[in-house]
Order: C-alpha cells, then sequence, then structure tokens
C-alpha cells in the first residue's frame, strides 16, 4: 500500500512547497524562513525518535553522511532556490532551473551508482521535461535573468542531484526518522552562517506565516522528507527524479485554486505530457 500510495503523495505534498514560498515571501527573509524551519523539524523528529526508540547512528561516520546529505537535499538546493528568487531570478526560470535534475540524475546514476538508464526512461526523461517547460514558459516572462542568482539556482539544482545519489550510495542502513533528524542537523548547521552573513534575521509572525511554517514543518519536512527517504531507499533515483516532472503542473494547479492564476492550453498540453513522461520513465 505505501509503495503504491508514496509517490502521488510525495508529488502532492513536496508542490505545495511552491505555495509555501509564495505565501512566506512578504513576511520573512528566505534563509531565516528556512533555518526556523528547520530548528522546528529537528524538534518534531527528535519526539519522533525518542518516542519509537529509533535506533541511532551506529557511529560518526553514519552521523556525518546523513548530514552531508541533509547539507545537498535541503541546506544548499533550497537555500539556493529561496535565494534566487529572493534575488530576482523569476519563478519559471528556478521552475526550469529544477526541473533539468532528472535528465542530470540519469547522466550521473550509471558512472556513480552503475544504475542502467534505458533507451525507454530517456524517452520519458525528455518527454517531461518538455512537458514541465511547457507549464512554467508562460510564467517566465521578459524580464532580465541576474546571471548571479541564475548561477546560484543551478548549484541548487546540482546539490539535490547529488544529494539524491549520496543519499541512495550511503543511507539505506539507517533509520528513515532518524536519518530526517541527522540530515536536519547538517541543514540547520550550514545556513546558519548563512543567515548572519547575509540577512538580518527578519522573520514577521503573521497568521499566514505561522499557518505556512506549521505546513512547511509537518507536511515539508517531515511528510515529503519522509517519502522522498523512502522511494531513494525502495527505487532507482533516476525514476525519483523523475517524479519531480509532476510538481510544476500540480503546482500550477494549487495556484489556479489559491490564488486564481490563469491556466491556458499550452499549461494544459504541458500538464499530459509531464504525467506521461513520468508514466514512461517509470516502466524502464
Amino acid at each position: 500500500m505505501l509503495a503504491r500510495l508514496a509517490p502521488p503523495l510525495f508529488v502532492l505534498i513536496w508542490a505545495t512547497g511552491f505555495i509555501v514560498a509564495r505565501i512566506v515571501a512578504p513576511h520573512a527573509e528566505p534563509l531565516t524562513f528556512l533555518l526556523v524551519r528547520y530548528l522546528l523539524a529537528l524538534l518534531v523528529l527528535g519526539g519522533i525518535v525518542l518516542a519509537v526508540r529509533a535506533p541511532w547512528p551506529r557511529d560518526g561516520r553514519e552521523w556525518g553522511q546523513a548530514m552531508v546529505a541533509g547539507v545537498l537535499l535541503h541546506g544548499f538546493y533550497l537555500g539556493g532556490v529561496f535565494w534566487s528568487v529572493k534575488h530576482g531570478l523569476p519563478a519559471g526560470i528556478s521552475a526550469l532551473i529544477a526541473g533539468l535534475q532528472p535528465l542530470v540524475t540519469a547522466a550521473l546514476a550509471q558512472p556513480l551508482l552503475g544504475e542502467k538508464v534505458s533507451a525507454r526512461r530517456w524517452t520519458g526523461i525528455l518527454t517531461g521535461l518538455a512537458g514541465a517547460s511547457l507549464v512554467v514558459a508562460p510564467k517566465i516572462g521578459d524580464g532580465g535573468v541576474p546571471p548571479l542568482a541564475l548561477g546560484v539556482c543551478f548549484l541548487g539544482m546540482l546539490s539535490i542531484t547529488l544529494g539524491t545519489i549520496w543519499q541512495k550510495r550511503t543511507g539505506n542502513m539507517l533509520d528513515l526518522r532518524m536519518n530526517a533528524f541527522a540530515q536536519y542537523v547538517g541543514a540547520a548547521l550550514v545556513t546558519l552562517p548563512l543567515v548572519l552573513l547575509l540577512e538580518e534575521g527578519h522573520i514577521a509572525l503573521t497568521l499566514p506565516l505561522l499557518g505556512a511554517m506549521a505546513w512547511a514543518v509537518l507536511g515539508l519536512s517531515v511528510g515529503a522528507i519522509g517519502l522522498l527517504l523512502y522511494l531513494i531507499r525502495h527505487g532507482a533515483v533516476v525514476g525519483v527524479a523523475t517524479l519531480l516532472y509532476l510538481v510544476p503542473p500540480v503546482a500550477a494547479l494549487m495556484a489556479f485554486v489559491l490564488f486564481g492564476e490563469t491556466l491556458n492550453g499550452v499549461q494544459m498540453i504541458g500538464m499530459i505530457l509531464a504525467a506521461l513522461g513520468v508514466a514512461v520513465a517509470s516502466r524502464n
């Protein structure tokens, strides 16, 4: 049951991250918000780990491996995307850059993990990329693209790609709840100096922000990341990465319902292509 429900649940919850980012933007600095989110996630996951008596990492090496995964999957990826959008990168372009992850993952999976990527899976990956591009294309606009923000976002995409591969290579023996806890230790440790260096620590405790924070901690940091770790452990990393092609269409539908954003015919076609690409890539 979990194996069947995990992929659609992951896509649905992960897509809400774009909604959270939109809600939070007027109320908090991005890295400050992420740091508070990581610390609250540590409190929640720490309570869960203690309540269920989950086994702790056996040595410093397992601690280090999980913390490195957290730096890559959360610290550098989320930090890079949030920072770049805050500094002028259009959200549509950031989504397109994030959409390159399955391509990069497929290119690296064989040399780093020994996963063979079939022609059928490559077809699905490219189809999904085309679909995701059509979904976000109307949101890109004609504004200038800050080179630094573009580069930071690209580095964030590389970070989550390497984090997914690193997690697959090192995290199979560690309890998933303990693994997530250790990951947020790493994410918090790398984000704290960035906050001190780049931001003033502004965060307004408004009702929208508190609601978004609660969902970011419980839904995204605990729920979505737990599902992601489960999927990485039980599937090929290329297949898991390809699921991210469904995120822009789902996020666009959420924005349509919640904020009244329009959906045109091109975006509808893109949604169909993204779903088709994931379906093809999932049958390796």
